[in-house]
């Protein structure tokens, strides 16, 4: 069974994350796609984030309507700084031998690997499942050499491209401008009913 994995702080989750769920999910035949809102993600630790039932409520009012879509509490339930590794390695105990996990993540994050917690031991974990990112272009010859094996641990996704970005929508509300379409329309309402982002 292939599972998909993605991960990230979701304050807000948005249709660039969904978009490419869900094609990842199309095109490498995924039983389901289990989004995991970071507890404390160790790269931002220095970063103010919404309270973790803020974005958690905001993912599952995202993923409502799509019966392949799940989320996980396995990042905001456990207690300090949240390592992917350290992740994977709990859902693949959680979830058993017979399944594949592709972690769903943009080429941005990709050309990163090398900065994050041992990368050598999370691709013999899993596999990735990357979306192309505006004027991000990953040169696979390059990353092979620094991190063996990565390449032939890559599925590169046909998603759309498209340049929306959580920081970018937190500004957005701050300056008063529309979010609609950006984010779907369940999340839109609680941003604004609970006045997330406004200062």
């Amino acid at each position: 069974m292939r599972v998909g994995v993605l991960g990230g702080t979701f304050d807000p989750i948005h249709i660039g994350h969904l978009v490419s769920a869900e094609e990842a999910r199309v095109e490498l035949e995924l039983e389901r796609v289990v989004f995991i809102p970071a507890g404390l993600p160790p790269h931002k630790l220095d970063h103010v984030m919404s309270p973790m039932e803020y974005r958690l409520a905001m993912v599952e009012l995202a993923i409502a309507s799509n019966p392949h879509f799940a989320v996980s509490r396995v990042d905001i339930d456990r207690f300090g700084p949240c390592y992917t590794v350290d992740t994977i390695e709990l859902l693949k105990d959680e979830w058993g031998g017979g399944v594949e996990i592709y972690f769903i993540m943009g080429s941005d994050s990709l050309l990163d690997i090398l900065t994050w917690h041992d990368p050598r031991r999370l691709i013999r974990l899993c596999r990735f499942a990357v979306v192309s990112r505006p004027g991000y272009q990953v040169d696979f010859d390059e990353l092979d050499a620094l991190l063996p094996g990565v390449a032939s641990r890559v599925q590169m996704l046909n998603a759309p491209e498209l340049a929306i970005s959580s920081t970018d929508i937190q500004r957005r509300v701050r300056e008063g401008l529309s979010i609609k379409y950006q984010v779907p329309e369940a999340v839109e309402n609680y941003i604004y009913r609970h006045k997330l982002y406004q200062n």
